[in-house]
Order: C-alpha cells, then sequence, then structure tokens
C-alpha cells in the first residue's frame, strides 16, 4: 500500500503566494538587520526596541520557511505507520500502528490514545469537508486493518 498525503492546511499555495512570502519574509529580515545596524546606538539604550527587531526577525525567517513549504501541516497514513505534522512549527510525529491504543473521531477532530497514555489532536477545519471525510475514511480503514479500536463520536449541542 501506498502512503496517503493529506494536507491538513486551510491556506492556498499558490507559486504567486509562496514568491510573495519569500519576498516579504527577506524584506522583513533586510529591515531587521537594517534597523540594528543603523541604530545600534539607540538599540543599546532602549530595551523593547529589541523585542520589536525580534519580531520582525523571526516572522520574516517564518516567512521564508511558509514560502518554501517548511511549515506545511499534514498527516500521512501508510499500511502500519502514521506520520503527524499538525502543528506548523515543530517536528512530525511518526506513531507505528502498535503505539496507538484507541482513535476517537469528533466532527472536527481526531484524537489518538497511544499506549504511553499520551493523546494527540488533530483539529480540521470547516472548510474542506470533503478532505476531512477522505482523512476520517482512511485513518478508519488504517484502525481496521491493524486492529486498533475507532470510535464515532457524535457531539451535540
Amino acid at each position: 500500500m501506498d502512503t496517503k498525503h493529506f494536507s491538513l492546511d486551510t491556506r492556498e499555495n499558490s507559486k504567486i503566494i509562496n514568491i510573495i512570502r519569500i519576498v516579504f519574509g527577506i524584506v522583513c529580515v533586510i529591515t531587521a538587520i537594517f534597523w540594528t545596524w543603523f541604530n545600534f546606538n539607540a538599540v543599546r539604550s532602549q530595551g523593547t526596541i529589541w523585542i520589536t527587531i525580534l519580531f520582525l526577525a523571526g516572522f520574516g525567517v517564518y516567512q521564508v520557511f511558509t514560502g518554501f513549504g517548511h511549515t506545511s501541516k499534514y498527516i500521512d497514513i501508510s499500511k502500519h505507520n502514521l506520520i503527524i505534522r499538525n502543528r506548523s512549527v515543530l517536528r512530525p510525529y511518526s506513531i507505528p500502528a502498535d503505539e496507538i491504543e484507541k482513535i476517537d473521531f469528533f466532527p472536527l477532530n481526531v484524537v489518538f490514545f497511544l499506549k504511553s497514555k499520551k493523546r494527540i489532536l488533530i483539529r480540521f477545519g470547516t472548510t474542506y469537508h470533503e478532505t476531512n471525510e477522505k482523512i476520517v475514511a482512511e485513518l478508519s480503514s488504517f484502525a481496521e486493518r491493524n486492529n486498533i479500536t475507532a470510535e464515532v463520536i457524535e457531539e451535540k449541542l
């Protein structure tokens, strides 16, 4: 069985948007460096300006990484393994099927209960219902293939 890749992002990733993100990120980093270089005496005297410079540089680096596609959120489902990246700035989780104790399916999220008593939560957006249904269907078949308890929980308001 091939690995099935599902994106958890709700944003558009066209080439033009990615180029704009990269350029904007580079401009932010250059502005932070320029501001530090030419206002070094003022920067030394005011501590709050460092917060601004660090924020601008960090935001610029994040925009560059986003433009190159390094912050995308996804889930990869293979025969006996899941790779989940549900936070854009953290590393993905690799979860073998034998470490999963139970999977709970809610209307807008999925909770994985691991045998180590750790829980991993995936939140779906409300925009792309078809993609959410495909992910839930594929995770259900993954649980069935690997003899993992899966439960669909309907939330009532």
